[in-house]
C-alpha cells in the first residue's frame, strides 16, 4: 500500500493520496486546490488516480477535486446526502472501494455537515484490524469538528451536535483501538476549537484522551461541542458554496502578472486592494499608503481572507521571488482576482516617489500603558476569539474578532485613537492596516500582542 498524507501548514490541512501499489490504482482525499503535488507523486509510482473523494463539502479552502478530476479523468465522489453543480458520484454507508487488495470502507459520519463521511483504510481487504481511518472534520486530534458552520444556512447547531455525537459513538468509536486516525485539520485550524499539533493518532488514543469522546450523555455532548467555539473566518460561506459549484479551474504553474508602478497605481485607484504579504516590521517600516498587510508567514490566507472580498481586485507586493506563492495561496481559498505584482522592489519605489510612502504607528506595551495613563480617550481594540479575551485584556478593550471586523467597521470609533492587539501582534497589524485603509485616521497596533502585556503584571 501506497498511503501519503500531504500537510499544509498554512491552513492546518490534511489531505491523503492512497493506493494499491499492485494494480496501481490510487484515491486522492480531500485534496488541496493546487494539485501539482499529488499529479507529481502519482506519475513518479506508476499510478492512476481513479477518484477523487471529499469527506464533505469544505469551507475553509476551495478543494481541488475539479482540478484532478480534469488532470486525471477521476471521478468526484461525496456522501449521499451531497448535491453538487457538477456531475459526483454518491458513496453509501457500508460501501467498499477496491484498489486492489487494499480497500476503503465508506462510513457516515453526519454531523460536522450533513453529507460528511470517513473512509476507512485497509491495508489488506480481509484484515481484521483496519489501517486507519480518514475522519475528514469529523473527529480531530484533541477534538471533534464544530457543528455550528451551517446555523446561518437554517440547519441548527444542535441539530447537528446530535447527529455527530450518534456517529463519533456509531461509526468511528466502534473501530479498534489500533486503528491509526488521519484527521483533515490539525492545530490552528477554524473547524474546531483545540486540535492538537500532532496529525496522526490512533482511537485508542483519542478514546482516552480526547475531551469530547469523554464518557456523557448526548445532551451533555451538544452543550460542550456548540459553546466557545472561535469566531468563523469571513471567507467560510464563500468557499462552502464555491466547493459546490462548477468554477474556474486553477492553473498553479502559472505566476501571476509583473505590473510597474503607474499601473498599479491605476489599479489601486480603481478599487484594487494592494495587499503587502511582507513581514509585519518591513511594512511598518514603510509601505505603499492603503495597502493592507498580511504576512506571508503566517496564516496568510486565511487571514487575507477575514479582510478582503472574493471579489475585489488585489495587487500583491511581496519580497522578490515570492509572488507566485502568495497568488497560489490565495487561490487556496477562492481568491481569484489577483491583477498581478508590483514588479519593483517596494523599497525602490519608496524612495523614488516619497508622496507614495506611509508608515504604521507601533507600540510597546510599556507605551501602552503609559498612554492609556496619559490618553483617557484611547481605545484598546481586542482581535482575538472570545475564548481568548475569557483569559485576560486590556482594561476598557473593545473586542471584535478579526474575522467579524470588516463587517463591524462602523462599531470603531473614528473621534478616538486606537491601539489593536491580539495574541502575538500577527492579527493585530493585519486589522491596524485594514483600518488605515479604510480612513481610521489615529491606529497603531500592540507589538508582542497581550503576551507582551502580559508581561508587564
Amino acid at each position: 500500500m501506497i498511503f501519503t498524507q500531504y500537510y499544509l501548514d498554512c491552513l492546518s490541512h490534511a489531505s491523503y493520496l492512497v493506493a494499491d501499489e499492485t494494480t496501481g490504482r490510487a484515491v486522492v482525499v480531500d485534496p488541496q486546490r493546487d494539485v501539482s503535488g499529488y499529479l507529481r507523486d502519482a506519475a513518479a509510482d506508476g499510478l492512476h488516480i481513479e477518484k477523487v473523494i471529499e469527506t464533505h463539502f469544505h469551507a475553509d479552502f476551495l478543494s481541488g477535486h475539479l482540478e484532478l478530476a480534469e488532470a486525471t479523468g477521476a471521478t468526484i465522489c461525496y456522501g449521499e446526502a451531497a448535491t453538487a453543480e457538477f456531475p459526483i458520484e454518491r458513496l453509501v454507508d457500508g460501501q467498499r472501494i477496491s484498489l486492489g487488495d487494499v480497500t476503503l470502507e465508506v462510513r457516515a459520519t453526519p454531523g460536522h455537515t450533513p453529507e460528511s463521511i470517513s473512509l476507512v483504510v485497509y491495508e489488506h481487504a480481509d484484515d481484521a484490524v483496519p489501517y486507519g481511518v480518514l475522519t475528514g472534520d469529523t473527529l480531530f486530534i484533541g477534538d471533534v469538528g464544530r457543528p455550528d458552520l451551517l446555523a446561518s444556512a437554517g440547519t441548527p447547531a444542535e441539530e447537528l451536535a446530535r447527529s455527530l455525537y450518534r456517529s463519533l459513538h456509531r461509526q468511528l468509536l466502534s473501530l479498534p483501538d489500533a486503528t491509526r486516525v488521519y484527521p483533515a485539520h490539525g492545530a490552528g485550524s477554524a473547524c474546531g476549537k483545540q486540535l492538537s499539533t500532532a496529525t496522526v493518532s490512533t482511537i485508542g488514543e483519542q478514546r482516552r484522551t480526547n475531551y469530547a469522546l469523554a464518557p456523557m450523555d448526548e445532551q451533555t455532548f451538544v452543550a460542550i461541542v456548540t459553546e466557545g467555539q472561535p469566531a468563523a473566518p469571513a471567507y467560510f460561506a464563500f468557499d462552502a458554496r464555491r466547493n459546490r459549484q462548477a468554477r474556474p479551474l486553477l492553473d498553479d504553474h502559472r505566476p501571476p502578472r509583473p505590473l510597474d508602478l503607474e499601473t498599479v497605481l491605476v489599479q489601486r485607484a480603481a478599487g484594487a486592494v494592494v495587499l503587502d504579504a511582507r513581514e509585519p516590521a518591513a511594512f511598518a517600516a514603510g509601505h505603499l499608503a492603503g495597502s493592507v498587510n498580511v504576512a506571508l508567514s503566517g496564516r496568510y490566507a486565511e487571514y487575507a481572507g477575514n479582510v478582503l472580498r472574493p471579489d475585489e481586485p488585489v495587487v500583491l507586493v511581496a519580497d522578490p521571488g515570492r509572488e507566485h506563492e502568495a497568488a497560489v495561496r490565495l487561490a487556496r481559498i477562492g481568491f481569484d482576482q489577483v491583477v498581478g505584482y508590483l514588479a519593483e522592489p517596494v523599497g525602490s519605489v519608496l524612495q523614488r516617489r516619497p508622496d507614495l510612502a506611509a508608515i504604521s504607528s507601533r507600540v510597546t506595551a510599556a507605551q501602552l500603558a503609559a498612554l492609556l495613563s496619559s490618553e483617557p480617550s484611547l481605545l484598546p481594540l481586542d482581535v482575538r476569539n472570545p475564548s481568548e479575551v475569557a483569559s485576560g485584556a486590556v482594561p476598557g478593550a473593545l473586542p471584535i474578532p478579526l474575522p467579524e471586523l470588516t463587517a463591524r467597521l462602523a462599531d470603531v470609533p473614528t473621534d478616538r485613537p486606537v491601539v489593536v492587539y491580539c495574541a502575538s501582534g500577527v492579527r493585530s497589524i493585519v486589522a491596524a492596516s485594514l483600518l488605515a485603509r479604510t480612513g481610521h485616521p489615529d491606529v497603531s497596533d500592540l507589538v508582542g500582542g497581550m503576551a507582551a502585556w502580559s508581561t508587564l503584571a
